[in-house]
């Protein structure tokens, strides 16, 4: 798979299903750090919205994404766009699931785009999404921090239905994420899973696992990477690795389970938001609904 590159994500061909856009801008004040970020521009085509902000640990805007149909199927399309600037700090997270649907052969496209400015912040910490068999799913996720930004961002992936028994033994997922900082790239992280696959067995592979998870953050250190490693290493239920490379953390966790998961990625964000963001450990209200 081509590299995105640092100036816009590819356009693609619009297909029968639903035809999404969600576009954001926040902005902070640089001269006042304790002042609250604004979300300064909301614009959206589609099924694609957002709860109204809300501010659980002083100037952090916290924003729920919300896709009102539920899940995406085959010709869907969904396209966001973020962007943080003047000193802005931002947490983004979902209210639910997200769900790829079987498909009769078209193929749903979801793409992400973030622009962190310097001196901002942002975090990306959705919910799982669950890949049902028989999906057919491209996702590609950029990034882009100019200098001085700082990042923090998860994706957690559930391949079938393992409470139901569910293999995902038919279908393809295509994920792409791409984190540059001006015109350098310090990540190309490309993934092809083909349902049935040996991917889905191979000690090379998931080994087994039905869930996916991957936590990313910006700038990191060595101290950060150990701190991180202690926090799941009592976890008995899942297989995880942390390592740096170039200043970025890079965090992967293999589960049957997708709580299990998630309490892994949990974990490593509780460590990591004190030592890269400065900021308290507090959870968005929607994960209590």
């Amino acid at each position: 798979m081509e590299a995105l590159g640092p100036n816009a994500l590819p356009q693609t061909a619009p297909g029968r299903g639903w035809q999404a856009e969600l576009e954001l801008g926040f902005v902070g004040d640089p001269a006042v750090p304790a002042a609250r970020t604004t979300l300064a521009r909301r614009r959206h085509l589609g099924p694609l919205r957002v709860q109204r902000p809300f501010y659980p640990d002083g100037p952090v805007c916290n924003v729920y994404i919300v896709h009102p149909p539920g899940g995406v199927v085959g010709g869907d399309r969904l396209d966001l766009r973020f962007n943080a600037a003047a000193g802005a700090k931002v947490l983004l997270t979902t209210p639910a699931a997200g769900k790829f649907y079987r498909s009769a052969g078209a193929e749903a496209r979801q793409r992400i785009e973030m622009r962190i400015g310097d001196g901002c912040s942002l975090e990306w910490l959705p919910q799982e999404t669950i890949h049902y068999p028989g999906a057919l799913v491209r996702q590609r996720t950029l990034v882009m921090l100019d200098a001085g930004a700082r990042f923090i961002g998860w994706d957690l992936a559930a391949y079938g239905l393992a409470a139901r028994g569910e293999r995902f033994d038919d279908g393809r997922v295509v994920q792409g994420f791409e984190l540059w900082r001006g015109d350098r790239p310090l990540l190309l992280d490309h993934l092809v899973l083909r349902g049935g696959s040996a991917a889905f067995t191979g000690r090379w592979g998931l080994d087994g696992a039905s869930v996916l998870g991957t936590l990313v953050a910006c700038p990191a250190t060595a101290d950060d990477v150990a701190a991180a490693r202690a926090a799941v290493e009592p976890m008995s239920e899942v297989t995880a690795g942390l390592s740096l490379v170039d200043g970025v953390l890079i965090g992967r966790v293999l589960a049957r389970q997708t709580d299990a998961a998630m309490r892994a990625l949990l974990a490593v964000w509780r460590v990591l938001r004190p030592r890269l963001l400065q900021r308290e450990v507090v959870l968005p209200r929607i994960w209590a609904t």
